[in-house]
């Protein structure tokens, strides 16, 4: 039997229930994965209370994206992959529970050296920080704003930047600058005179803003100090990213993501796995829960008591 989260309607944590039910099958382009460590993101809360409009509830939903396990079953046509290996999972949905069919192209290898918490903590993160900055054109020499950088998006985006050549400037609380330093960016507290803090660490502004903390001050300040609203980027204030002219990368955006968007989703996810097998990028773990208490990690991230890092789920 497989054991999965799943909620009948919107609402709190508490609409979060543990089921039973039988090993999910695969279907063409499909495989099974047995769970061992499930990712738990802020858009499974905004699904699950309704803040992110995904629909009216028809049939029981699994929530999650991200997961990393090993493969159980085959579907047919599936070609390149073998039952027994150790897979990152990023998934349309579903991943809270022990067992998930995904299609393949959800899949990326799992380095033996890297860990189950870590890998289940990479696809969201990194692959939205990884795109973002590629699309935004991040080089070599440029000066990038990155808002909630010690966040995990933030976080994984400030190495990214590094790797690709540029000078970082994160936003954080005092409490979490020496971890946004670690990673080698510039901190400075978000708040009342945050472009003055930015100006004096780089007069002439920043060629690159991305957005990860979704408030007017954050996005306000990135259009003053880039001076250029397609320089920069939401992932979380999608929806009304028209009005200020700036690019989005979902965050209720109701524009899909480009093909090529999605690749580089795909790329970020692969690379920070193998850099982070290797130890040259850094997935921080805030805590680990088993899939039981799915409801009290969501309650966590929904009223800010979440430690720094991610929140892992262990079936």
């Amino acid at each position: 039997m497989a054991r999965f989260v799943q909620y009948t309607e919107f609402g709190g944590p508490e609409v979060l229930r543990l089921a039973e039910g039988p090993v999910p099958t695969a279907d063409a382009g499909e495989v099974v994965v047995e769970t061992r460590a499930i990712g738990v993101n802020p858009i499974d809360v905004k699904l699950r209370s309704g803040k992110r409009p995904s629909g009216p509830i028809t049939a029981p939903r699994v929530p999650g994206s991200d997961a990393a396990g090993v493969i159980v079953e085959l579907g047919p046509g599936v070609e390149g992959w073998q039952v027994g290996d150790e897979v990152v999972v990023s998934a349309p949905g579903g991943t809270y529970a022990t067992h998930v069919a995904v299609p393949v192209d959800s899949l990326t290898r799992k380095p033996s050296a890297l860990g189950w918490a870590q890998a289940a903590g990479i696809g969201i993160p990194a692959g939205t920080a990884y795109q973002a900055l590629r699309s935004l054109g991040v080089e070599s020499g440029m000066t990038v704003l990155i808002h909630a950088a010690s966040g995990a998006v933030g976080q994984a985006a400030v190495q990214f930047a590094r790797e690709l050549g540029a000078r970082v400037i994160g936003t954080a609380g005092p409490a979490n600058h020496d971890r946004v330093r670690q990673l080698g960016a510039i901190p400075v507290t978000y708040g009342e005179g945050l472009v003055e803090r930015v100006r004096a660490i780089s007069p002439a502004g920043v060629d690159r803003a991305l957005d990860g903390a979704g408030t007017d001050e954050a996005i306000e300040a990135s259009l003053e100090l880039t001076g250029d609203p397609q320089h920069v980027a939401t992932i979380v204030r999608g929806a009304d990213a028209p009005k200020w002219g700036i690019q989005a990368y979902k965050g209720g955006s109701p524009l899909p993501l480009t093909a090529e968007q999605e690749e580089l989703r795909a790329e970020g996810v692969r690379l920070a796995a193998e850099r982070a097998a290797s130890g040259t990028f850094d997935v921080e773990i805030g805590r680990t829960l088993r899939l039981d208490d799915a409801a009290a990690a969501q309650r966590m991230l929904e009223d800010g008591t979440a430690p720094r890092g991610k929140i892992i789920l262990l079936p």
